[in-house]
This record gives C-alpha cells, sequence and structure tokens, in this order.
C-alpha cells in the first residue's frame, strides 16, 4: 500500500516553532513534486508551500517567510519547517506528493495529516 505518512504537528504557543516531515512508504520508487496543504475546521484547503523535484519552492501567500520547504530525496522525505507561529496557523495539515510506485504506476498521493494547533 502507498503511503505518505507526516508526523511533527503539536500543541505549540504563538512565536514557537514546529517541524513536519512526510515520508513515503518502500513501495514508492520516485517522489516528484511535493507539498504540504492546510485545513482549518470551516475553512477552505490552501497551499502551504510546495517543492520541485529539482528544489524550487513556492509558497502561500500568508507564510510570509515564516516557513521554509526542504526535502531529502534519498529518504523519500519531505519537511516543513514552521517558525514564529501563530494561531491562524491552526489546522490539519497534509502531505500532497506526486509518486511513481515500484510497479511503475503514477499518481498522486496524499497523507492522513498532522494536526497544528497554535495557543497560548
Amino acid at each position: 500500500q502507498v503511503q505518505l505518512v507526516e508526523s511533527g504537528g503539536g500543541l505549540v504557543q504563538p512565536g514557537e516553532s514546529l517541524r513536519l516531515s512526510c515520508t513515503a512508504s518502500a513501495n514508492i520508487r520516485t517522489f516528484n513534486n511535493a507539498g504540504w496543504y492546510r485545513q482549518a475546521p470551516g475553512k477552505q484547503r490552501e497551499l502551504v508551500a510546495m517543492i520541485s523535484v529539482g528544489g524550487s519552492e513556492t509558497y502561500g501567500d500568508f507564510v510570509k517567510g515564516r516557513f521554509a520547504i526542504s526535502r531529502d530525496n534519498a529518504k523519500k522525505t519531505v519537511y516543513l519547517q514552521m517558525n514564529s507561529l501563530k494561531p491562524e496557523d491552526t489546522a490539519m495539515y497534509c502531505c500532497k506528493a506526486w509518486v511513481r510506485t515500484v510497479a511503475d504506476v503514477a499518481f498522486s498521493a496524499w497523507g492522513q495529516g498532522t494536526q497544528v494547533s497554535v495557543s497560548a
């Protein structure tokens, strides 16, 4: 079963940091463009950050230099470093990646998500 497994979420205070990780399962041969989306209760899902296989980065307007996306292709892992967190960053953060399996099937996969809560 193809999986993207996220970790690193939690409850923090405003101004603190978190680092999210998203790792692809062993049956994923290549891990191409990948990124993070978030969805807060009652709101639409929005792009947080995206990184191409070559390392080009795209961020949502609300990030404003606070977050940084990176990847380790050997580990098939994408990271999201989040600094200066605000209460409005509270949401479920989900990883999405365009993958190709060992069976040579290509598709976009989603992880289950990791909850980020920012509160004093």
